[in-house]
């Protein structure tokens, strides 16, 4: 009978191999939708008659901004491009984010994807969808006292 040396790292060692190649294959098919640079700020809000975004989008042109709806999901892709600023001397920061992003929002049914305004005002991307007609609230008149009785009719021949 052999006597084998027993390591108690040696699983974790392989687990760790493991791992990494997932890690790994993962990095390796991830597609350029789903990595970007930055992810703009949105706000989402209702009122009766349609679904508003706004999304924070500064430094960026018309071209720039890709807006799809396709089976109830609306897509807004965009690119913020890097403005070179050439200074030989001096020390500069650069905070602002760029590159591409990818935002995605599922609608819901009552919006008329038809019917989707886009404009942009001082970096604000906004976006209005207006509800279906049949979505949006109806007023029902309710009639009290003597404007709900009707007039019973008469039963003819009876005594």
């Amino acid at each position: 009978m052999a006597i084998t040396r027993w390591d108690p790292f040696r699983e974790v060692v392989s687990l760790q191999n493991r791992m990494n190649s997932l890690f790994r294959e993962f990095n390796e098919n991830e597609s350029p939708l789903t990595t970007a640079s930055f992810v703009p700020a949105v706000d989402v809000y209702e009122d009766p008659k349609k679904v508003v975004l706004k999304l924070e989008v500064p430094g960026m042109d018309e071209k720039d901004l890709d807006i799809r709806v396709e089976n109830n999901t609306l897509t807004v892709k965009g690119e913020r491009k890097f403005e070179k600023d050439e200074k030989e001397e001096n020390f500069h920061r650069i905070e602002r984010r760029y590159g591409t992003f990818y935002r995605s929002f599922t609608l819901p049914s009552t919006v008329d994807t038809e019917n989707v305004n886009a404009s942009y005002t001082a970096g604000i991307l906004k976006l209005e969808l207006n509800k279906k007609p049949e979505a949006q609230p109806k007023q029902i008149k309710v009639n009290f006292g003597s404007q709900a009785k009707k007039e019973e009719p008469e039963l003819v021949g009876a005594r």
